[in-house]
């Protein structure tokens, strides 16, 4: 009695695994590279050349006032011995409220150029997350993985450039 107990016992098990086994066969799994998205797709593009306008623009405005500075600077030191205490030290005071001001812009630029690429990268990730869902439910994915995430996944489960197709195509529809 005690044997065909654990003949069933093991009979069950078998029968668990292969059931198991034929499941996970039958699941449908994908992989999408997110970064691969962000740098090919239209939108990601986009949002690429506008950072990089943005970094232009704050770049220069940077660089005249660097240049100012510097040209203060240089003419301090050239008009030193002529000027006295007073007005060397006014001048000082100066240059130091224009290092400070150089200082801030450069501090708010970056903090400007950062702020616009998250919100870039945020309202293209959520429109990206929403294509997923919506091919993952349409073409019957049990599980969508971030492939950055991952160590290794065949390229036979990476549908990015289906994503990136269908990206673009919702958002030159959006358009019109």
């Amino acid at each position: 009695m005690k044997r065909f107990q654990i003949y069933l016992i093991c009979l069950a098990i078998l029968l668990l695994y292969t059931l198991n086994a034929y499941a996970v066969d039958q699941q449908k799994i994908a992989v999408v590279d997110i970064q691969k998205i962000l740098n090919e797709s239209e939108a990601g593009k986009k949002a690429k050349r506008d950072l990089e306008s943005l970094i232009i623009s704050k770049q220069n405005v940077i660089d005249e006032k660097g240049k100012a500075v510097e040209k203060f600077k240089s003419d301090l030191e050239k008009q030193a011995s002529v000027l006295s205490a007073d007005a060397r030290k006014s001048k000082e005071d100066e240059l130091e409220r224009m290092i400070r001001e150089y200082q801030r812009l450069v501090q708010d630029s970056q903090t400007e150029v950062k702020k616009k690429e998250n919100d870039l990268t945020d309202a293209i990730l959520k429109d990206i997350k929403e294509i997923v869902e919506q091919t993952g439910a349409l073409e019957g994915y049990s599980i969508i993985f971030e492939k950055g995430m991952l160590i290794y996944s065949s390229n036979a489960l990476d549908i990015t450039d289906s994503i990136i197709k269908k990206f673009d195509e919702s958002k030159s529809k959006s358009k019109k």
